[in-house]
């Protein structure tokens, strides 16, 4: 597939506008600005369902945008050690998490975007990367500006942050989009981090449930704040309707114990008219076409999940500027040009295996055409308009509508 990096100012006065729609369901500029700034964690079921965050919660019962840390929080050691008599300490404690969250409240959002230090590079043989690199940051850093308003989030900086990983060794923080190339990336970091001497030595199982790597809302407010202004954040992206597609093979084309009874269950008792026992009971054979009407239902009956999730639900683009931006058209020359700009060592390339069935044929435009055409037009248009941010963001045409 050919992507065009068009410049910002081609889109004619950049007002974006759908033409397959009727004028009512036009996306506004003040839509386009509620969708970047929303901050409310949608309902995402995670792989590992008995995956608790143990040093962070959001309060159900205290009054709205109110976080609440547990007392193992690394956030009490931003408060300092307390001592003396209990309800002095609960005074004391209570007044700096106040402290904290005003300094929260304080910050400015979003954040500034830095140039890229290229000082380590030193082949000429990425010059053509970073020009397509510099394009991208300009043009979603002018979009941001022109549709993020000056919104500041006023809470769940917790949940804004949790697919973020973090290497403190090189000072990178990775937003994690699944489906874009995120395993391989996770390999890297744990190259990187010490915790294994080769990317191609680690098995999915370790990558994906080992827990070996941190994220940054296990951290408190001043070491996310801190990471967040001084660390290379750099965000993996793909075209939306081909990541689409690769999370519905990945996750509903093979033996899956997790997303057939969960997901693949719950979609064919609502969208398949006389289902057999067999798939009602088991949930394999779910069908492309039923996967996305349940993509497409507002009243979905389970939740979202984040290898289909947007990718500005995930990262968060335009409140965390994010210093790279690459592409999974391109991963291999941005993840390696991305390893000389954080000063990686020159034996270490991004790997380019398949990370899961790996004898299948790689999700690209051809296969994403194949499983398009048992649709019809309204229902493409449909899965674009749900898309539609990421789309304007990240600068991608539609060419399969």
């Amino acid at each position: 597939m050919v992507i065009h990096e068009l410049p910002f100012s081609s889109f004619p006065g950049w007002e974006p506008v759908n033409y397959l729609q009727p004028a009512s369901r036009i996306m506004t500029r003040e839509k386009i600005q509620e969708q970047i700034t929303d901050q409310d964690p949608k309902f995402h079921l995670t792989e590992d369902p008995k995956e608790e965050k143990e040093n962070l919660q959001l309060n159900s019962e205290s009054p709205p945008g109110v976080l609440r840390q547990t007392s193992h929080s690394q956030g009490d050691q931003a408060l300092g050690k307390i001592t003396g008599p209990p309800t002095i300490k609960l005074i004391e404690r209570h007044q700096g998490t106040r402290t904290v969250f005003k300094k929260f409240r304080e910050m400015k959002w979003p954040l500034d975007i830095h140039p890229l230090n290229k000082s380590l590079v030193k082949d000429n043989k990425w010059k053509e990367t970073d020009v397509a690199q510099e394009t991208r940051r300009s043009f979603l850093q002018e979009f941001c500006k022109k549709y993020g308003g000056v919104s500041r989030p006023q809470s769940h900086l917790f949940h804004m942050v949790s697919r973020i990983y973090v290497e403190d060794k090189h000072k990178i923080l990775y937003c994690e989009v699944p489906k874009a190339g995120c395993s391989n990336w996770k390999r890297i970091l744990m190259v990187l981090s010490g915790l294994a001497s080769s990317a191609y030595n680690i098995s999915h199982d370790a990558v994906h449930y080992g827990k070996h790597l941190k994220k940054l809302d296990s951290f408190d407010l001043k070491g996310i704040y801190t990471r967040l202004n001084t660390y290379t954040k750099a965000v993996f992206v793909r075209d939306p309707m081909e990541r689409l597609v690769s999370a519905f093979r990945d996750k509903f084309e093979h033996p899956n114990s997790y997303y057939h009874p969960v997901f693949g269950k719950a979609i064919i008792k609502k969208y398949r008219p006389n289902a057999c026992e067999e798939a009602l009971n088991n949930g394999s054979g779910v069908k492309f076409k039923e996967f996305v009407h349940y993509l497409l239902d507002s009243h979905r009956p389970v939740g979202m999940d984040i290898h289909w999730e947007k990718v500005s639900k995930l990262c968060y683009p335009c409140l965390i500027n994010y210093d790279f931006v690459g592409k999974f058209e391109t991963l291999e020359e941005d993840a390696n040009y991305f390893l000389q700009l954080v000063g990686a060592p020159k034996e270490l390339k991004f790997p380019n295996f398949k990370d899961r069935h790996s004898s299948d044929e790689r999700t690209n435009a051809q296969v994403v055409r194949q499983y398009l055409k048992d649709l019809t037009r309204t229902e493409r248009q449909l899965i674009y308009d749900f898309y539609y941010l990421d789309y304007l963001m990240f600068n991608y045409t539609t060419p399969f509508l």
